[in-house]
């Protein structure tokens, strides 16, 4: 029952090819297309050109005889003609179909390449992009999550690189199994049992690979929270805003060492898996080897005793070391497809993660003249013990201006998250414009709302754009932006910024130029002020970093 329950476990994990396929097919129908049309013609042709170099070689020995037969008749002014029909014509045109079957396969392989190269952007680009995108469905507690936060990352490492690794061990596999169904029909010719040391001596190393593979993910799945704290610390020490308190307060040295733990510990890990992998698969080589040797001391002695021609004991070995060749390389397919699937069982999980975030549809309030309700109001966070804010009821009407003033970790900010519908009311209810809150369509929800927060975004954008992002659709409109900087308090700084509204904010870019705190608020509250339509304004301390005047 072990074995039955381990066996439907390994086959159960390849359920992910068919999604990884279906995702390569939707990325571009044309290349999938191409790739599985040159793959097949890259498993036929090694069996025909093994197939010609058996008839090239009998055909040397056939034309040796009959030239050594002539050569008396020759003198030494005869013509090319002869020395051809001395030769033979066949064989000089199974030389010539051959030659041109090589540089078509050269070719095959190198459309091969080709595509895959061009897919490899395609679909990397294609499988962030729905990793993006999926983040825009979530919940802000879905990413203040540890746990969603580690499968996040899982999905982001390695997924964008696995769709295509497991779609290109796919198609290898298709060419493997061509070329072995054509090598097959001309070793059964010899002995069927040497078709069974091939596959003999493959399974051996296709079992290591296979159990490795699952150690291996089983390794990356348990430690992402370290992989991640080490991403962490690499942020820390190479940013330009940490560089300052990682300076004075002299903290490089230690998340040096921290990071180097880190990184011993990983390290040790991979060492001991990687060892004991290649330990096991060194040895399976060589017993792939040795039975390789005994078939072609198989096939030697027949050709010494007369069973089989020259040509054949050269086809006979080349299509052997070829089909063992293929058939190694399809179980490390199989092994390689059932790693890629578990890695790409990361992406998919994240995929498949349904948004916490309740979207209704409601466009407009049902009494917009009744603004703002909180009716018994309570939320707690995951995980702690007491609630951040409980029972509260007010209730704002249009027009009216509430300052809310209390001491760190009373409630504030998470106030304006529930109210900005960031975070869901784990009791009573919020009502907008006379429609609970859940209700909303959260487009328009957002239209009425415009915020800004305690811990707002530098944006690394031209000052312009920097105010511009409060109001997507008029992020290119610069009479907006400057309107929206008089009320927000920074046209007089940006008017004398080397290309005013045009000119680049921050250090990541080039020419960029770095602002005070107080400036980059006075910036975020501009862009609060550049959504004008907007019934509700919200603002979390939004002088904290200016100065007292």
């Amino acid at each position: 029952m072990r074995i039955k329950a381990m066996v439907l476990r390994f086959f159960g994990v390849f359920s992910y090819s068919r999604q990884a396929l279906q995702l390569v097919w939707q990325t571009s129908a044309p290349y999938t297309i191409l790739l599985a049309l040159l793959t097949v013609f890259a498993g036929l042709l090694p069996t025909v050109i093994a197939y010609l170099g058996q008839l090239i070689v009998d055909g040397v020995l056939a034309a040796s005889e009959h030239y050594q037969a002539l050569k008396p008749l020759f003198d030494k002014s005869a013509r090319w003609s002869q020395w051809v029909n001395a030769i033979g014509d066949s064989l000089l045109l199974y030389l010539l179909v051959e030659a041109i079957l090589v540089m078509v396969l050269l070719g095959v392989q190198r459309g091969i390449s080709v595509i895959q190269s061009l897919f490899r952007g395609l679909l990397g680009h294609r499988v962030n992009w729905m990793i993006l995108k999926k983040a825009q469905t979530l919940s802000l507690a879905q990413f203040e999550d540890s746990e969603f936060y580690d499968k996040l990352v899982r999905a982001r490492r390695d997924a964008s690189t696995r769709p295509l690794g497991l779609v290109n061990k796919t198609f290898g596999l298709m060419q493997n199994a061509i070329a072995l169904a054509g090598f097959s029909v001309l070793l059964v010719q010899f002995s069927p049992w040497i078709i069974v040391m091939l596959v003999v001596a493959a399974l051996p190393g296709f079992f290591v690979e296979a159990y490795f593979s699952g150690k291996a993910f089983n390794l990356f799945r348990w430690r992402s929270p370290q992989a991640r704290q080490q991403s962490y610390l690499e942020t820390l020490l190479a940013r330009e805003d940490n560089a300052k308190e990682i300076k004075l307060f002299g903290l490089g040295p230690v998340f040096l060492n921290r990071y180097q733990s880190i990184f011993n510990t990983l390290y040790q890990e991979d060492r001991s898996l990687t060892l004991r992998r290649d330990t096991w698969g060194l040895s399976m080589d060589f017993f792939a080897s040795v039975v390789f040797y005994i078939a072609f001391a198989w096939v030697i002695i027949a050709t010494v005793v007369g069973d089989i021609t020259l040509g054949q004991m050269t086809m006979y070995l080349l299509v052997f070391k070829q089909g063992q060749a293929a058939i190694t390389a399809s179980l490390s397919a199989i092994s390689g497809m059932y790693e890629d699937n578990l890695y790409l069982s990361n992406l998919y999980e994240y995929l498949d993660q349904p948004g916490r975030e309740r979207v209704g549809g409601v466009q407009s309030g049902a009494k917009p003249e009744d603004g703002i309700r909180f009716e018994n109001v309570s939320f707690t966070y995951e995980g702690a013990s007491q609630p951040a804010l409980r029972d509260l009821s007010f209730h704002l009407r249009p027009g009216d201006s509430l300052a809310i003033v209390g001491e760190n970790g009373s409630g504030k900010t998470t106030l304006i998250k529930l109210l900005t519908r960031l975070y869901q009311p784990s009791k009573g209810r919020i009502v907008f414009q006379g429609t609970d809150l859940s209700a909303w369509d959260s487009e328009a929800l957002y239209q009425q709302l415009s915020v800004i927060f305690q811990d707002f975004i530098h944006y690394q954008l031209i000052a312009g754009e920097n105010i511009g992002v409060g109001r997507v659709d008029s992020l290119e409109q610069e009479p907006l932006w400057q309107e929206a900087a008089i009320r927000g308090k920074a046209a007089d700084f940006i008017q004398q910024l080397p290309n005013q509204y045009h000119t680049q904010l921050g250090r990541w870019f080039k020419n960029g130029q770095e602002l005070s705190g107080g400036q980059w608020q006075k910036m975020a509250l501009s862009r609060a002020f550049m959504r004008t339509d907007a019934s509700v304004l919200i603002l979390d301390e939004p002088t904290a970093a200016m100065d007292a005047q």
